[in-house]
């Protein structure tokens, strides 16, 4: 607890700031798991300039970085602005809240917008990687179905017809069966919806949270604002 030598201001706790510091290392570490997790930078560099994947891939780690440091930077001056009771901190404190607040409902409104786009742009990848390997056409993209496969822990696409084609016998890892394997695109759809849906709870949290910063820096501003007012009331100067 942090005391105000102000009487007519309350003593404030301070647990909302390291909440706010954990929520903000969470997205920075969620954010470096995502980028460079092995199944997400496999397919970004195998993605083609067309595809919609590595443009995706990137934006969203540069606005987990900046969201982050904006959240820790608030939680920061939000407590500095406690401590010495400044306008002016608290003032910066809630402008990083607004700044947050105004990133992450774009990115909430995406998500409902374009709820299926990561998980195309990724089939659409493996797609294309699939029939380049089916048509002979560059050794290159073998080993790259490949890495694909042991990365997802998947094997091929399932035909129909229930046969194994010579993309499966070379590509997948040894000892797995086509028919008793997982389907690739299946597995890169679970995947990602699973890893979507925690990122996007977070995201919901954060928004939560950041809403709440900005009513408790507000609240701070006119308790210091009007505090001040109040203890210099009543003195007067002779001239």
């Amino acid at each position: 607890f942090v005391c105000t030598q102000k009487e007519l201001l309350p003593c404030k706790s301070l647990p909302e700031t390291l909440l706010f510091q954990l929520l903000g290392l969470s997205i920075a570490t969620l954010n470096t798991v995502t980028h460079y997790g092995l199944r997400f930078t496999l397919i970004s560099n195998i993605s083609l300039d067309s595809n919609a994947y590595r443009v995706i891939h990137h934006a969203a780690f540069y606005f987990g970085i900046c969201l982050s440091m904006t959240l820790i930077l608030a939680a920061l001056l939000s407590s500095a602005a406690t401590v010495r009771e400044s306008q002016c901190l608290t003032a910066m404190g809630f402008f990083c809240f607004a700044l947050a607040f105004c990133g992450l409902i774009p990115a909430a409104c995406w998500r409902y917008t374009h709820s299926t786009e990561v998980e195309d742009s990724m089939m659409d990848v493996y797609d294309f990687v699939y029939e380049e390997v089916r048509r002979n056409t560059s050794s290159f993209r073998r080993h790259e179905l490949t890495a694909i496969h042991e990365a997802f822990l998947c094997c091929g696409k399932h035909s129909p017809f229930g046969d194994t084609t010579n993309v499966e016998n070379k590509t997948c890892p040894s000892g797995q069966v086509h028919n008793e394997g997982q389907d690739c695109l299946q597995e890169i759809q679970n995947f990602l919806k699973k890893h979507m849906d925690f990122v996007f709870s977070l995201l919901g949290v954060t928004i939560g949270f950041t809403v709440y910063g900005m009513i408790l820096t507000s609240f701070l501003w006119f308790s210091i604002h009007f505090s001040s007012n109040l203890y210099r009331k009543g003195k007067y100067i002779l001239r």
